[in-house]
């Protein structure tokens, strides 16, 4: 009976020992994400048309019911990340009274929902409505949510369309903030906020990873001027209109289409900008030594290229550091001295 007993405890120990090793074999074999790689989702659709005579609370459950639905298209994907368009909840049809008794109603019911999803499937949410404030104003932002589901920051549209005012009593905000996410740092615009040189410039200074733009209007080529300019990536969330992610050279590296209104995409933040001049030797040298495990990216006629860090433990900004290899802005911060040196200027 004894020796029964043992051989059970044994048999016991040894398929506890199995199970562990199984386990440990499979999360060594799981793939790694890589340094400043993140999963970007960013969708494009239209809100949802209501009957402008519906009750609100209705009209919240409406909004929230499309959502759910639109999420679940790029949930499968595990996005670190979501983008939604500007004005997201913002029901079709309504207007003026309505349109402000809804908001009423809605409050943070929308905000919630979105909230449940980020901690649900451990991402990040960025999107952006009209938020009553504490004192009775009215802003139109971007909300950060992080993977606890926890509110990380909010942006407030600098530059609001005239009308956003005068009709509806959306004042512009004042700052630039640019908060930290686990995979890097994320930078705001909203719509309008692209044609303007006061924003940019504060965020070229900042220099964030991404900027995050959730827009009813496209932008056009000041996409690829915000991401050049800024020395970051770019993400468009565009209300039915094509929603695309732009490195920092304003390339696009992902978009929807006329059938697929988002889209999910790998993006390496790992990376930095670098001009040919005086730099080809050490370009070649660096190439040389990590081969596959950097990537220099010449668009063509630019005259910089963008050096991305594919190693595991070797960050692109280690590399440039090791081969002395002179970053873009500190290039044309030295060509600038260089002007205004004594006897260098007519």
């Amino acid at each position: 009976m004894r020796q029964s007993r043992f051989y059970l405890v044994v048999a016991a120990i040894a398929i506890l020992l199995t199970s562990t090793a199984l386990s440990q074999n499979a999360e060594e074999k799981a793939p790694q994400k890589k340094r400043g790689h993140v999963r970007i989702a960013t969708l494009g659709p239209q809100a949802p048309s209501v009957d402008a005579n519906a009750e609100p609370q209705k009209i919240v459950e409406r909004v929230i019911a499309h959502w759910k639905g639109r999420f679940a298209q790029v949930l499968p994907d595990k996005p670190d990340l979501i983008v939604v368009p500007e004005a997201c909840d913002r029901a079709g049809g309504l207007s003026g009274e309505k349109r402000l008794a809804y908001y009423r109603v809605r409050k943070n019911q929308v905000r919630d929902f979105f909230a449940q999803v980020a901690k649900e499937n451990r991402c990040y949410i960025v999107y952006s409505a009209a938020r009553e404030m504490d004192d009775g104003t009215w802003r139109n932002s971007s909300v950060l949510i992080g993977r606890d589901g926890q509110i990380v920051g909010a942006y407030n549209k600098n530059h609001v369309v005239i009308e956003e005012t005068t009709e509806s009593g959306i004042l512009c905000g004042r700052e630039a903030p640019v908060f930290d996410c686990d995979f890097g740092r994320v930078a705001f615009a909203i719509c309008f906020d692209l044609n303007f040189d006061e924003l940019r410039l504060k965020y070229a200074k900042a220099k964030p990873d991404l900027v995050v733009f959730s827009s009813m209007y496209h932008g056009g080529l000041m996409q690829a001027y915000w991401a050049y300019s800024c020395r970051a990536h770019f993400v468009g969330a565009i209300s039915g209109l094509p929603c695309e992610i732009r490195d920092p050279q304003g390339d696009v590296l992902a978009s929807s289409t006329n059938y697929f209104d988002f889209v999910v995409a790998d993006v390496n933040l790992d990376c930095c900008l670098a001009h040919l001049d005086y730099n080809w030797s050490r370009l070649r040298a660096l190439k040389a030594k990590y081969g596959p495990k950097v990537t220099i990216k010449d668009p063509g006629f630019l005259g910089s290229v963008l050096i991305t860090s594919e190693h595991e433990t070797v960050t692109a900004a280690e590399m440039v550091r090791e081969f002395e290899i002179e970053l873009l802005d500190d290039y044309m911060t030295r060509a600038l001295a260089h002007r205004h040196a004594p006897g260098n200027m007519e």
